[in-house]
């Protein structure tokens, strides 16, 4: 799932405020593309097993189809703060959104795997374009004073959007509009993209927050571009090939430029990530748990579509509703962490939502070993609903650490880091768990998909009790910078 606060390396003091009603517009439009954009990183795991039916290839075609809009995305967003500051912010805003839509619109025609998963990376680029954009053109038109209360229900909104994505696609592949089957998961975003490109051409200002200084350090970019790529491609590709010997000479170079991204951040006058944030413990320990709990929730998403879908045999739109304890858990707890717990427990509301995510994951380890091939949608809703309330209680008071104390002038590249290691570790997640599915599940029969869920329900447990662990270095409460 998707962070709350989705931005991008803004200035530090504002250029223009538009009327409220105006200024609410703009707001809209952002967060339709919010939507876009988490609805259609989810909807693709519950139609992967689908796609894979209609269009072949082998069983690494889902993990691309997947971890190839979350990388693009989360590379993307290195460099789209940077460009906003230097190209105009409206102008980028408008490029992005026209290209996500184009490219949902090749998405859903597309006529082979290859195709689709160029065009689901050319989608992610586009939408890493088009996010960070969006939040910073929000920070200059909102006047000061109604900044804050403007932003309170994007976290609910964001969070509640991203359990409705593989709800959302198994109504649409029960219906199976105009016989377009899994395509219309991708061509829904069209009307909505062409709304939203109109909406935005009308209302947003022609200037927001660019700064002229502003820089773009390329050689930063480029060295963490390559060790991604470098680190996702063996992940995905090594056990379909054997993993040959280059897929281990891959992942140590991307080792090797990860530490030269690091000594290049340091000398550059004009660093990718603020460095002061790196001296604060809440933003580093924070991205932590963010890439233990996010690459724990996207493979969990991921093996549960795999396991009813294609171990069991669960039909898309049955799928969807065994997943309505999870959302139904998720939402509650998302409204509740940001109406209350978040505020008043601090820390202790990550141990709380880590603990029962634990207990809930466990509890699924549990329903597969018990019940095997004869497990039922009400069998699985007590662990899912665990699962999904432990889950969406972490979401809010998480960018609240992470981002509490940051300035003025280092919130913008915090967030944008944020949402980097958040798609980050989700492609990484999906990469390198549902690698261990398919090893472990063979040719997918019903028993070896029990028994490779099973381990990986185990491995993502564990990983949610790493995180839990790491959460003990947080301070207790958030702070709040003041300058």
């Amino acid at each position: 799932m998707s962070t709350n606060q989705r931005t991008s390396q803004a200035p530090t003091t504002p250029t223009t405020t538009l009327p409220l009603r105006t200024a609410s517009l703009v707001l809209a439009v952002v967060f339709l593309a919010d939507l876009m954009d988490l609805i259609d990183s989810s909807v693709a795991n519950l139609a992967g097993p689908s796609i894979r039916a209609d269009l072949g290839g082998a069983q690494v075609t889902v993990q691309w189809v997947l971890s190839a809009y979350t990388a693009a995305f989360a590379l993307g967003l290195v460099t789209s703060g940077r460009l906003g500051d230097l190209l105009g912010r409206r102008r980028l805003f408008l490029l992005g959104m026209t290209g996500f839509t184009l490219t949902s619109l090749a998405c859903g025609l597309a006529p082979g795997v290859v195709f689709l998963i160029v065009a689901r990376t050319l989608q992610g680029l586009c939408g890493s374009v088009m996010i960070p954009q969006g939040l910073a053109m929000v920070k200059v038109v909102f006047p000061p004073q109604h900044l804050r209360k403007a932003l309170i229900p994007m976290g609910p909104m964001m969070g509640l959007a991203t359990v409705a994505g593989p709800l959302l696609a198994g109504w649409l592949l029960h219906l199976d509009l105009f016989g377009s089957e899994w395509r219309s998961i991708f061509l829904i975003n069209v009307p909505f993209g062409v709304i939203a490109a109109a909406l935005a051409w009308r209302v947003m200002p022609r200037r927001g927050g660019e700064d002229p200084a502003a820089r773009l350090d390329l050689t930063g970019v480029g060295l963490l571009t390559a060790a991604s790529a470098l680190l996702i491609v063996p992940l995905i590709q090594g056990r379909d090939l054997g993993w040959p010997a280059w897929t281990y000479a891959m992942m140590a170079s991307a080792v090797v430029l990860l530490a030269l991204f690091v000594v290049s951040e340091r000398r550059s006058a004009h660093p990718v990530i603020a460095p002061s944030l790196f001296r604060k413990r809440s933003f580093v320990v924070g991205l932590m748990i963010v890439g233990g709990f996010y690459g724990s929730l996207s493979a969990f998403v991921l093996i549960i579509n795999l396991l009813l879908q294609q171990g069991l045999h669960w039909t898309p739109l049955h799928t969807g509703l065994a997943l309505l304890p999870w959302a139904a858990g998720t939402a509650v707890a998302v409204l509740l962490a940001g109406a209350v717990l978040a505020a008043k427990l601090g820390r202790a509301a990550l141990h709380l939502g880590l603990a029962i995510a634990v207990a809930g994951l466990l509890g699924l380890w549990w329903s597969v070993a018990h019940w095997g091939a004869d497990i039922t949608v009400w069998k699985l809703a007590p662990a899912l609903l665990l699962t999904g309330f432990g889950s969406g209680l972490v979401f809010v008071p998480l960018v609240d650490f992470i981002l509490g104390d940051a300035t003025a002038e280092e919130v913008g590249t915090g967030a944008g880091t944020l949402n980097a290691v958040q798609q980050f570790a989700g492609a990484i997640g999906v990469a390198a768990l549902g690698t261990v599915f398919f090893a472990r599940a063979g040719h997918l029969s019903v028993h070896s998909s029990l028994a490779a869920a099973e381990l990986v329900f185990g491995i993502a447990a564990g990983l949610n009790v790493l995180t839990l662990l790491l959460v003990g270095l947080l301070p207790k409460h958030a702070q709040q910078a003041h300058g």
